[in-house]
C-alpha cells in the first residue's frame, strides 16, 4: 500500500466517511484544491499518522493542543471529532483545553471549549 492509500484509510477511520467524502468531492471538481488534498493525505495522514511511534489517541491529543494554541478553530472542530473517534474522552479533551488555557491564554481555552462543546453535542446526538 502506498502512502496515499494508507493516508486515505487512516483519514477515513479518524475523521469519518462523511468528512472525507465531502473533501474528495470538492477536490474532484477543483484540480487546484486537489494538490492540497493529495499533500495532506500523503504527508499528514499517510506519513505521520501511520508511524508506529505514537498511537492515534496520543496524536489526537497533540493535535488538539497545537490547534488550540494556534487558534485554528475550524481545524480544532475537525480534530475534536477525530479525537472522539480515536477514543479520547470528553474529560481528556477538557484537560487539554485547560492546559492550553494556562500556556496559551484563557481566551484560547474559552474558544476551544466553545468549539469542542458544539462538536461533542453533535457527536452525542449521532451516537
Amino acid at each position: 500500500m502506498d502512502m496515499y492509500e494508507a493516508g486515505a484509510a487512516v483519514r477515513r477511520e479518524v475523521l469519518g466517511a462523511a468528512r472525507v467524502d465531502s473533501t474528495a468531492a470538492a477536490a474532484a471538481n477543483d484540480p487546484f484544491y486537489q494538490h492540497f488534498v493529495d499533500f495532506t493525505t500523503t504527508q499528514c495522514w499517510g506519513y505521520i499518522w501511520t508511524r508506529p511511534g505514537l498511537d492515534r489517541k496520543t496524536r489526537s491529543l497533540l493535535n488538539l493542543a497545537m490547534l488550540s494554541a494556534m487558534a485554528r478553530w475550524h481545524e480544532l472542530a475537525v480534530h475534536v471529532r477525530g479525537a472522539l473517534n480515536n477514543g479520547v474522552t470528553e474529560d481528556e479533551i477538557a484537560e487539554v483545553l485547560l492546559q492550553a488555557g494556562v500556556y496559551a491564554g484563557v481566551p484560547i481555552a474559552a474558544e476551544g471549549f466553545k468549539v469542542a462543546r458544539e462538536v461533542i453535542r453533535e457527536y452525542r446526538a449521532e451516537s
